[in-house]
C-alpha cells in the first residue's frame, strides 16, 4: 500500500533519537525535519522512551508491550498505520494523530505524539508535524563543526544555544539513557514505598 501525502501544511519529519534533559533526565524524543536542521524536542514520559528506544536498537520483548499490541491488532484486522502527525501544541502540550487505512478508507486516532512515534517506529510509518509546531517549537542549528561548547547545564532545551544544543545531542548515550530510566524507576519506587509508609502510620 502506498504512503499517503500528509497535505500542504505538514513538514516530513525523521526520528533523530531519544535524549533526556541533563538536570531533570526527563525522556524527550527529537525529530529533525527531512528537508532542513530544525529539531523538535518533545518531552515524554519514560515507559514511552523506553518502548522507542527499545524499538530503534532492535531489541524484542519476550512478551508483546503495549504499542507491539497495538500494533498486531491493527495487522489482524487488516489496517495499515500509515503516518504520525504532531498537530498542534496547545497549553504546553503536544498533540498527534494516527492515521491507519483500513479497506481503502482513512481512520484518524487522537493520541499522545510519544504513543504516535513509538508506533511509527513499529510499522515504519511516515511522521509529520505541522508546519505551525515547526515555526513554533523547532530549533534550528547553525553551529560549526569545529566549536567546542562546553558541557549542557540548562534544564530546558529553550535556553541553549544551538552550539549547546548540538553539544547535547552529540553527547547523549544509549548507555547514559537507560542508567537515567533507571534512576527514574528507583526515585518512582522510593515514592511510592514512602507514600505506603505514610499510609501505615
Amino acid at each position: 500500500m502506498s504512503k499517503m501525502s500528509a497535505g500542504p501544511a505538514m513538514r516530513e519529519m525523521t526520528l533523530y533519537g531519544v535524549s533526556f534533559e541533563p538536570i531533570g533526565k526527563q525522556p524527550i524524543v527529537l525529530l529533525k525535519t527531512a528537508d532542513d536542521d530544525k529539531f523538535v524536542p518533545i518531552w515524554i514520559g519514560h515507559p514511552e522512551a523506553a518502548a522507542i528506544l527499545m524499538k530503534l536498537q532492535g531489541a524484542s520483548p519476550p512478551r508483546p508491550m503495549t504499542h507491539d499490541l497495538f500494533a498486531d491488532v491493527v495487522s489482524e484486522l487488516q489496517g495499515e498505520i500509515v503516518r504520525v502527525t504532531v498537530t498542534e501544541l496547545r497549553d504546553n502540550t503536544y498533540y498527534a494523530r494516527i492515521t491507519i487505512v483500513q479497506d481503502g478508507r482513512e481512520v484518524e486516532i487522537d493520541s499522545r505524539p510519544s504513543d504516535a512515534i513509538a508506533l511509527a517506529v513499529r510499522c515504519d510509518a511516515q511522521i509529520f508535524a505541522s508546519d505551525e509546531v515547526v515555526e513554533e517549537s523547532g530549533i534550528e542549528l547553525h553551529a560549526e563543526a569545529d566549536e567546542q561548547p562546553g558541557l549542557v547545564t540548562a534544564s530546558s532545551l529553550a535556553d541553549l544555544d544551538p552550539a549547546e544544543f548540538r553539544q547535547f545531542l552529540e553527547n547523549v548515550t544509549p548507555e547514559e539513557f537507560a542508567s537515567s530510566l533507571e534512576e527514574a524507576f528507583e526515585d518512582d519506587e522510593e515514592l511510592l514505598e514512602g507514600d505506603e509508609e505514610d499510609e501505615l502510620s
